[in-house]
């Protein structure tokens, strides 16, 4: 009786094949028919890589590879759904898998390979010049400004909802680009970078109230992109005068930007979250949409976004003022609508999103849920919300750190009782990569 051909699986989450991936293909033809998996982008993108080429280019290239049998899309980056369709008999991955989050996805495969018999093959993982070179222009790729604005119209389309998370420095942005965990058997990261005006004033140590100059804040944006490749949404404010908002539109297109929020104020600028106990005006909305039409008219690229953020509830003037607001902006030109509240639960915005989904389907809704800090990103994703930022957060922990660590070197006249709450040298300059 003929012995059953036996089945090798791997998968990439690669846009380019290079040498490390040869020689995981060789080593799995000495045990049978090889099928390659080829991870989508929702996965890549979950796996914090984005993708830079198609997922047919993709496809394409693990087919030109001589020995592979069948080439698979894999939908997600843990591989249950493939293992129960193909029970292969081999799965061989790099060791590269053997440390940090992505250990999550070797031991979900070595369960489930357990079940029946199936074994893991672990290659060691291959480092040339070569390979660093490729990843290197890789990421070069995916920071220059034409591939880096349409990212955050992409991952709307393809994320149930988009994280961002404050920066306002190129260490904050390279947090926000490398942090990635394991929670519960998944592998999560931020998506997106936002720049907010009152985390960029505060680090200047100057008030929040528009009193940083854009050339100021366009110097934050540098520093950030220089170092990082994810999208970036810009806090423009209230856009300032509509003459100037164009000009800001234009540089921040060119720039990169995926995306510029401007709120629907007028005047002398407090932050939000004060709501009523200070003076703040709201813009009427003849005047704000004509600001969106200025903008949307100025810009070069379909890539682009300018989103409205509403103030009415901040400001108390109620849901029906929102809504009107909402369905006047999204007419004239805007890509989004941003729902602010000041209110420690989430139900006004919840409110808000169940109204304006009735009769808008597909403009994208933001939320910051700041100070309804209790509700999920799913909850937020299920009531129609797109995009999540977490507005403030890294300023708001690094502060009290820095305050504790100058105290104690106050108090003991010595550095030694701070030092198991600061991190190590060595792991500052593994953040940091070099050219």
């Amino acid at each position: 009786m003929q012995q059953r051909t036996k089945t090798v699986y791997t998968c990439f989450a690669t846009d380019v094949i290079h040498e490390g991936h040869l020689k995981i293909i060789a080593e799995a033809l000495k045990y049978g028919n090889v099928t390659v998996g080829v991870l989508s982008d929702r996965a890549l993108i979950r796996y914090n890589r984005f993708p830079t080429v198609s997922l047919d280019r993709r496809i394409a290239n693990a087919r030109e590879i001589n020995g592979v049998s069948n080439v698979i899309i894999q939908d997600d980056v843990m591989y249950d759904k493939i293992i129960s369709e193909l029970r292969p008999d081999y799965i061989i991955h790099g060791d590269n898998w053997l440390t940090g989050p992505i250990r999550a996805i070797r031991d979900n495969a070595a369960a489930l390979l357990s079940e029946y018999g199936g074994h893991l093959i672990e290659v060691p993982y291959s480092y040339s010049e070569n390979i660093d070179l490729i990843e290197k222009r890789k990421r070069a790729a995916l920071a220059m400004p034409e591939y880096r604005r349409k990212r955050l119209r992409q991952l709307i389309s393809i994320r149930p909802a988009v994280k961002a998370i404050e920066v306002h420095s190129g260490l904050t942005g390279l947090i926000a680009e490398k942090t990635v965990i394991e929670h519960n058997g998944e592998l999560d990261q931020f998506d997106a970078m936002w720049i907010s005006s009152l985390c960029d004033s505060t680090a200047k140590g100057k008030p929040d109230t528009e009193l940083v100059d854009m050339t100021s804040r366009f110097r934050t944006i540098d520093e950030v992109t220089e170092v990082t490749t994810k999208p970036i949404i810009f806090d423009g404010d209230t856009g300032g005068q509509t003459e100037h908002f164009v000009y800001t539109v234009r540089t921040l297109e060119k720039m990169g930007v995926s995306a510029v929020i401007i709120e629907d104020k007028t005047g002398h600028k407090k932050n939000s979250l004060f709501g009523t106990d200070v003076p703040q005006t709201q813009d009427n909305i003849e005047s704000f949409c004509a600001k969106i039409a200025a903008g949307k008219k100025a810009q070069l690229t379909d890539d682009f976004m300018i989103i409205a953020r509403i103030e009415s509830l901040i400001l108390d003037k109620g849901m029906d003022d929102a809504l009107q607001r909402a369905k006047a902006y999204v007419n004239a030109g805007a890509d989004g609508i941003m729902i602010h509240s000041r209110k420690n639960t989430p139900d006004e915005v919840f409110e808000f999103c169940g109204s304006f989904r009735k009769f808008d389907k597909i403009t994208p809704l933001a939320a910051v849920p700041t100070s309804y800090s209790k509700v999920t990103e799913g909850e937020l994703a299920a009531h129609g919300v797109n995009i999540v930022i977490y507005a403030n957060h890294l300023t708001r922990s690094a502060f009290p750190a820095m305050q504790k660590t100058a105290e104690n070197i106050l108090k003991y006249h010595r550095a030694f009782e701070t030092e198991d709450d600061l991190m190590s040298i060595n792991d500052i300059i593994t953040l940091i990569d070099e050219i």
